[in-house]
């Protein structure tokens, strides 16, 4: 841990290389989970590595104290994980992650906030969550981020309505219709308001949110149509309400966000994994 190399490491204890890495792994292979990352010829510790170190100096008991508390790391590692997400991904899909996560590890505590995406990156860049999920215009200086899920938009509309019975919604369709806007300064909105202009369609804004999930309640109760993120109407969360695809195709980008400084532990990467799965099944959903 002090030297971050297992050939400092031996020069340091007096002894080779070879029998520093040999007992490292030995280590490793006794703990049950990984000390080190090797990274470029370096060791970058675990969060796991991070957490029995700790141990080691603060306790300077006997090994049957610090296997106990090896155990321990491994079966539930820090016993919290704390998840932040914008609104479009924060009532469907990542409630789906949490679920399957939670079935898993039934001793871990999940502390889960739906927030504004720049509230979300704040969060993640501060360290105080572990994960974020926000839309694609934060700034994303200060943070580990990748590109998450582009679903294509829906537009959404009370099941009765005339424009239910077609397959595919244009621009020209929404015409004289009251419209229900994503705020200005969205991404989807900025293109939307774009594909407007190009086909000479002025929409009738009728309420202007930054929530997909508002714009599905309110056209479920008839106050006009609108364009969402199809994760905010999955597992038929709101009833009365149809969907269809719109033409040209809008897509929303959001980003999985992590702390600057990186460091996985087992169950970030658990966590992550269900995501991706959530993501994966509503995507075959539609």
């Amino acid at each position: 841990m002090t030297t971050r190399g297992a050939g400092a490491a031996a020069n340091l204890l007096d002894t080779s290389q070879p029998a520093v890495s040999r007992s490292l792994a030995k280590l490793e292979a006794e703990l049950g989970f990984r000390l080190f990352d090797r990274i470029r010829g370096r060791l970058v510790p675990t969060r796991e590595g991070e957490l029995f170190h700790a141990e080691v100096r603060a306790n300077l008991v006997g090994l049957d104290r610090l296997k106990q508390r090896a155990a321990q790391i491994k079966e539930v590692g820090t016993g919290t994980i704390r998840v932040a997400s914008l609104s479009a991904l924060g009532h469907g899909l990542v409630p789906r992650a949490i679920v399957a996560f939670a079935r898993k590890h039934p001793q871990v505590r999940i502390s889960y906030q739906v927030r504004t995406s720049n509230i979300v990156r704040d969060l993640v860049a501060s360290g105080s969550f572990d994960i974020g999920l926000a839309a694609d215009e934060v700034d994303t200086s200060g943070v580990l981020h990748s590109v998450f899920t582009t679903p294509r938009a829906v537009c959404v509309m009370p099941k009765d309505h005339r424009l239910a019975r077609k397959s595919m919604i244009t621009p020209s369709d929404l015409a004289d219709e009251p419209f229900l806007a994503l705020s200005p300064e969205d991404t989807v909105r900025l293109a939307m308001d774009k594909i407007f202009a190009e086909h000479n369609v002025r929409p009738r804004i009728r309420i202007e949110t930054p929530y997909g999930l508002t714009i599905a309640i309110l056209a479920a109760k008839g106050m006009g149509v609108g364009l969402v993120n199809p994760s905010v109407i999955a597992d038929r969360m709101i009833a009365g309400i149809a969907a269809r695809p719109f033409d040209p195709a809008v897509h929303f980008r959001a980003l999985i966000l992590r702390p600057p400084d990186g460091i996985n532990s087992t169950l970030i990467t658990d966590f992550t994994a269900e995501l991706y799965a959530a993501r994966n099944a509503l995507s075959n959903d539609d």
